[in-house]
Parts: C-alpha cells; structure tokens; sequence
C-alpha cells in the first residue's frame, strides 16, 4: 500500500491543530460519515465511489436542476462529471455561459445543448437552478455577486469551489444573503486531474480527486447532504469537513507556496546553483527540475515525505540535511508572510486590483527564458530511469513543504486539510503535470488567481535561498539537528500515511484521449 514506510512517533512539541468545524462530526441522511484518527487528532470523514451513486437522488432531494456557470477547466470537468454520474435520474445538469461565450462550441462538443435543455444563457441558469454551482473566475465572481445573489431564485443554494469570494466579502464588509444556502467543494487538483481521475474510474472505483466540503449556510436543513452528493458525484474518493474561512486561506497559500509558486522559485534558483557549479544545462535542469517532478514526488505519492529521505544513502542523507537545515527557515519566513497577507485579505484584494489591469496589461508567460526551453530539450529526449534524484533539491523541496505544513498546523487547520493541500495536491495532481508538460507551463495555464500568486511569490524564494539558504551551505553552516529530528519525528507523517490510504492506488493519466480541457484561457 502507499505510504507504508515507518513512521517514527511524534515529539512533544510537534505542532497540533485545534479543534474545530472540521474535526467535529455532522449529520447525513444520504451518507455514512466515519471516524478517522490522525496524529492524535479525531476527524470525521465520507468516503465516496460508484458504489455510492445509487444514494446521490437522496442527496439532492428537492434538487430538479444544477446549474454549473462557466466552462474554465473545473467548470467543464465538474459539469460533465455530475452529468455522468446522474445519469438515468431525473437531475439535470445545466452549463450556463454569457451571451457570445467561445465556450459555447467546447461544451456543446462534449454533449451539452440547446436542444436538449442542458446549455444555456448565464443569468437564465442562475436563476433556474435549485443548485447553482459558480465556476467563472475569481475576479468575474467579485464583479457579479450582486447581481448572481439577486437573481437565485429563493430556496436555491449556491455552490462554490474556492473560499475566495467569502474572503474577498470580509474584506469590503458584506457577506452572503441570510435566505440562501452556501456550501462549498474543493476538489483537491486542478479541473483537468478532476476530469481525468474520474474517466479512469470507470474502471477503477472510486478514482478521483478528494475533496473538501462546508456548510456556511444551511437554510433548509439540506446543504450538508447536497454538498456531499455534489462532491461524490464529481468522483471524490474521500470528503472531510472544512469551513470557507478555512478553505481560502489554506488555499490561495498553498498555491503560492509547494504547490505552484514555491516549486517554481526553488527550480530557477537551483538551475543557476547548479549551472554556476559547473553542471551543463541539460545536466542542471535535470537535477534541479527533473528531480523534484520526477522521483522525489513520485516517492512522496507512493511512500511519503518520511521515506523519501530514509531511501538515501548515508551521504545523501548528509547532502539532504544541510540543505533542509539552511533552507527550512528562509521558507518559513516567506510562508509565515504569504499566509498573513492571505488570511488578512491583501492578496485576495491585490488580485481583484491586478485584475483590473489585465485589459491593458496581459499575464505573460515565462517559458521564453533560456531555463524553460532548454527544459522543454531535457523533456523531449527523457528516459526516465536516468532522471537523477538529488538529494540537494530534495532536502530544499522537502524543507518548503515541511515549512508549509508547519504554517498551517499553527494557524489550527487540520491534518485533512494540510495533507491534502500541501501534500497530496501537489504529488499526485499538479506534479505530473508538471513533469508531463513542464513548471513554466503550469505557471503558465493555471487559473489567474493562481498565476499571479505564482509571479509574485516565485521570486521571493528565488532570492531568499539564493541569498539565505545556499550561502549558509557554501560558508559551511554546521547542521541544525533539532530541526532534522523534529522533520523525522513530525506529527504529519503519520496523517500522510492514513490520507493516502484512502485514495486509490491509480496514478493520473495525464496523457491519452481525454474530454478535459487543459487550458485555463
């Protein structure tokens, strides 16, 4: 099984989240919750699977129609997957789109018509829909909420997939209306692992990407049941409780940190380290990018963080520590200040700012600098056998996620949600893509929210490991060992282990014939 190496008790000091919405239980007619332990910690979770689809028409009693609004790559995957799984009830899944939308032909190619009464207007969905499920972006959502709010019509319950909105609410001092059920799923990768995951389960039950769900509202005494039947018709394997205050700070840090923007700094600082020392390009990018895409997240996946080190040589492991000691710390201060500005609104409300620009001033791209095409060489010829794992990176890589997971478990987020957003989602859905079609190009067609994240925070740790971490290491820094024996007796491995056993031991198919659409634009 995954993640089946040993796991070393944790210390005394280790870090634990405090009890909350997701560590309390909740009631279901529809499902079975379960009680799992991690760490010490009590949550309460649903596992879901084709098997469960019989019990989604409970779920979503009083539901004669979802509406999912907008055709990005989650709303296209979420749309075809609630579809599919409702196949043979009397639920419809309706897309909605504005008026002139390109999208209209992308959905209308996967099955979605006029015809049919399953592709339609924008505002007409909105206002139809028992479930309105709203997909468009995270800038459009700050600029339509008024008038989304006010055409649901009453009894409805609206459904969202990131906690940015509620975030960016607080942050002008408004909130949701008081008549309307709020709940959220957020699957834990982007739209195309979404898709993907649950055409392979098919044939594998219950292949999917896990998510989160809350309940911010529940006016009619049903949204628990509707959120977990939304999320198990989207093929989520397993579903644990989280809040949306919860789920966007969690969030938008992660991406900008392991996830997106953190990797992407690590790999061009290493790539110049390693080039200065005297590596080829080729041989730079490789252990620098290749490394971390490659054996060190497909170790993580299949055995966790623990045994990525305990797999190394002694002088690996020597290699592994004096690059977590240097650079655990310098990580830390960057994570500590990206999750204050997240959780104190400053990045949701420079986003919203940057996307008011974006008319005169596009997002680039960063794949035209000399590190990416020479990557996109390195790929084209890649055997993988001879793809290094160094131990270097490794320890780098490993002391950002550790440094990420810390963060969270101060702020009291649980171990379902640290896992899943700092380990999980990283390793086994943006990573292969990431090896399948390079970090410049996950920088590069994630969603905007994500991208900017990325440009803006990428640097930060490019600078400070240049100018922190990898100077310790070359004036000869001496090991910090507390910190080496806190990453070995950490509290996180042993919830990484019990997470991943209740996934499916099926890895994404990122290439191959698909009705996912790849591509943010």
């Amino acid at each position: 099984p995954r993640f089946a190496s040993r796991i070393i008790a944790p210390r005394a000091t280790t870090a634990a989240p405090r009890a909350g919405v997701s560590m309390a239980t909740f009631q279901t007619k529809a499902f079975d919750a379960e009680e799992i332990k991690l760490s010490g910690t009590t949550e309460y979770i649903v596992r879901g699977g084709r098997d469960q689809f019989s019990r989604l028409t409970d779920a979503f009693d009083g539901v004669k129609q979802i509406g999912v609004i907008g055709w990005g790559p989650q709303g296209s995957a979420q749309a075809q997957n609630l579809r599919d799984s409702l196949e043979g009830t009397d639920i419809k899944v309706k897309v909605g789109l504005r008026e002139g939308s390109p999208s209209m032909d992308s959905a209308r190619a996967v099955g979605f018509t006029e015809e049919a009464g399953t592709l339609g207007d924008m505002w007409d969905v909105v206002g139809e829909s028992d479930l309105v499920i709203l997909l468009i972006s995270d800038a459009a959502q700050t600029k339509l909420y008024k008038k989304i709010f006010e055409t649901m019509k009453p009894g409805a319950t609206l459904g969202l997939s990131h906690g940015f909105l509620l975030g960016f609410l607080e942050s002008v001092g408004e909130d949701f209306p008081e008549d309307m059920n709020v709940v959220l799923v957020a699957p834990k990768g982007m739209g195309p692992s979404v898709r993907r995951l649950y055409e392979q389960g098919k044939t594998v039950n219950g292949a999917g990407i896990n998510a989160s769900f809350a309940v911010h509202r529940d006016v009619t005494g049903t949204a628990t049941d509707v959120a977990l039947g939304w999320g198990i018709a989207l093929g989520s394997p397993f579903m644990f409780r989280t809040t949306l205050g919860e789920e966007f700070r969690s969030d938008i840090y992660g991406e900008r940190g392991i996830l997106l923007g953190a990797v992407h700094g690590i790999a061009e600082s290493l790539y110049r380290r390693y080039t200065a020392a005297g590596m080829s390009e080729e041989e730079a990018f490789n252990n620098a990018c290749e490394s971390i895409t490659g054996p060190i997240v497909k170790t993580i996946s299949h055995d966790g963080i623990l045994a990525l080190y305990q797999k190394l040589s002694e002088s690996q492991k020597a290699e592994f520590q004096r690059a977590y000691s240097a650079s655990y710390r310098p990580a830390r201060e960057i994570l500590e200040e990206i999750y204050d500005e997240v959780s104190s609104g400053n990045e949701i409300r420079s986003v919203v700012m940057h996307g008011d620009r974006l008319g005169d001033f596009p997002i680039g791209k960063i794949d035209g600098t000399r590190m990416w095409t020479v990557g996109e060489e390195v790929r084209a010829k890649r055997v993988e056998e001879d793809i290094p794992l160094n131990a270097f990176t490794a320890g780098v890589y490993v002391a950002t996620m550790m440094a990420q997971i810390d963060v969270l478990l101060k702020h009291g987020h649980s171990y379902t949600e640290i896992v899943n957003e700092s380990v999980i989602e990283a390793v086994d859905s943006l990573c292969p893509y990431m090896a399948y079609k390079g970090v410049s190009w996950m920088v590069d067609n994630c969603s905007v929210t994500a991208r900017l994240g990325s440009r803006k925070w990428a640097p930060r740790f490019d600078y400070i490991f240049d100018q922190l971490a990898y100077t310790a290491v070359d004036a000869g820094a001496p090991v910090n060992e507390d910190l080496i024996q806190d990453f070995e007796n950490h509290s996180v491995h042993d919830a990484v282990s019990v997470c991943a056993s209740l996934r499916p031991s099926v890895d994404i198919a990122v290439g191959g014939e698909s009705t996912a659409k790849e591509f943010s634009g």
